[in-house]
């Protein structure tokens, strides 16, 4: 999963309410300079060339005029703490603008919402400047009181708290437990405006790492993820976010939807060169190879029946139907076992699946890939019995180039036997992933 970025305007998108007396083209000083900081963090989240150095230099040079402009603001016009608060929020604003931490950042942040605790998005923008320093629970503080002093005013939830949130909530060491808080909050945040793009990435990268965390075979997760990201496209704003690519493309990617995952890296790669989406798309392209060359190395009918004569032999202690490849229907087959006889590992860079050539009881050859399992728990040569199959032709084309297999998939560790006993509790994967808070 790609790094995750704080959302779009996640300390940018509302300014506070400045009533101070109207100045050159009907704008405040303090309004003109909550305007450039704006600007700014929209610089941040669209611009993305090839080299960062380029991104770091355009956002200095930004940085410095809105500081500039707030520098220009005269005394008599920060006299009151409201007006100071402000001044405070938005230098702070501007200092954090960059991906690391930064204590004058804070400093001054702090000093808005002494000044002014009422000030929603000083919280907010604290909350996140602390988050980068590596203290998660002071900032999920931050982000609760903003929450509460957003509802304190009458305005409801805010939808940028709630996915931050959530944000902050997946990053947590103990994933286990707050995933489930980070997708509640990723749902009220949707509920609130169903049409706010940036929301429904939230929630795709909320369910995304909820995969995860269970362990990288619950399925479920991994739809529920790629139909809140395409919910996020439909938001024209969303359009030049390439984390919302990737991260599709990487829920595509282990659902086995080869071709989406492509395009969607290839689009990321477009929209940002430094994510590394290119690689991923080599990756992909490795791995059906491989897939492709292990299927045409089939081994000789003399040697394929000596190996998997053993199949014979093996007794099943359930109520499932023994059937060969030939017999499954597409999709999940329920009641039913196939037996395999372990071929090759496919070595991959991918947390999951994990692949192998396997051949059944009639000789016939099929890509078994398998979740939540470590890559020791199979070896080559092992007996498999695989209850209630999903069946499927994987296929996808790239380039001129068509790739087409006989795939059946296990789920959950409960799903195989593996030389007629069960995997090894010590065999069964624990993957996980931490969103980011990068800018």
């Amino acid at each position: 999963m790609s790094a995750q970025k704080q959302p779009a305007g996640a300390c940018a998108s509302s300014g506070p309410a400045r009533p101070e007396p109207e100045e050159e083209g009907g704008r405040t000083p303090l309004e003109r300079a909550a305007d450039a900081a704006e600007e700014l963090y929209r610089l941040r989240d669209t611009f993305f060339p090839r080299d960062t150095a380029e991104k770091t230099a355009a956002l200095r040079a930004r940085a410095d005029a809105a500081l500039a402009l707030l520098d220009a603001i005269p005394p008599e016009q920060k006299k009151s703490p409201q007006q100071r608060g402000v001044f405070e929020f938005l230098r702070g604003k501007i200092l954090d603008v960059f991906p690391d931490y930064h204590k004058e950042a804070e400093d001054h942040l702090s000093k808005a919402v002494k000044l002014n605790p009422s000030l929603v998005d000083a919280w907010l923008c604290l909350g996140n400047c602390i988050w980068k320093k590596g203290d998660l629970s002071a900032a999920k503080n931050c982000f609760s009181l903003a929450l509460s002093k957003h509802d304190f005013i009458g305005q409801g939830s805010d939808k940028k708290i709630l996915c931050q949130l959530s944000m902050l909530e997946r990053s947590s060491e103990d994933q286990t437990v707050l995933v489930e808080e980070s997708i509640k909050h990723a749902k009220e945040a949707v509920m609130l405006d169903i049409k706010d793009g940036n929301s429904w990435y939230n929630m795709g990268n909320a369910y995304l790492t909820s995969f995860f965390v269970g362990g990288a075979w619950d399925h479920t997760k991994l739809h529920h993820s790629v139909k809140a990201y395409q919910n996020a496209e439909k938001d024209k704003t969303m359009s030049l976010n390439p984390d919302l690519y990737y991260n599709c493309a990487t829920a595509d990617k282990y659902l086995e939807n080869y071709e989406r995952a492509l395009r969607g890296f290839e689009a990321a790669a477009l929209k940002d060169p430094g994510l590394g989406a290119d690689r991923e798309v080599q990756k992909i392209i490795s791995l059906l190879d491989k897939l492709e060359n292990a299927m045409k190395g089939q081994l000789r009918s003399k040697r394929l029946a000596s190996l998997v004569s053993s199949l014979n032999g093996v007794i099943l202690k359930s109520f499932h139907r023994k059937a060969t490849i030939s017999e499954l229907s597409k999709g999940l087959n329920k009641a039913i076992a196939v037996l395999g006889k372990v071929v090759l590992l496919i070595r991959h860079d991918n947390v999951a699946p994990l692949y192998y050539l396997t051949c059944d009881l009639d000789q016939s050859y099929f890509i078994l890939s398998i979740y939540g399992l470590r890559d020791d728990a199979i070896k080559e040569g092992d007996r498999v019995v695989l209850y209630e199959p999903y069946y499927r032709i994987l296929e996808a084309s790239w380039k001129d180039k068509r790739y087409q297999f006989k795939s059946v998939r296990v789920d959950f560790p409960d799903q195989i036997l593996i030389n007629e006993k069960a995997p090894d509790p010590q065999h069964v994967a624990r993957a996980s992933i931490h969103a980011h808070n990068k800018p």
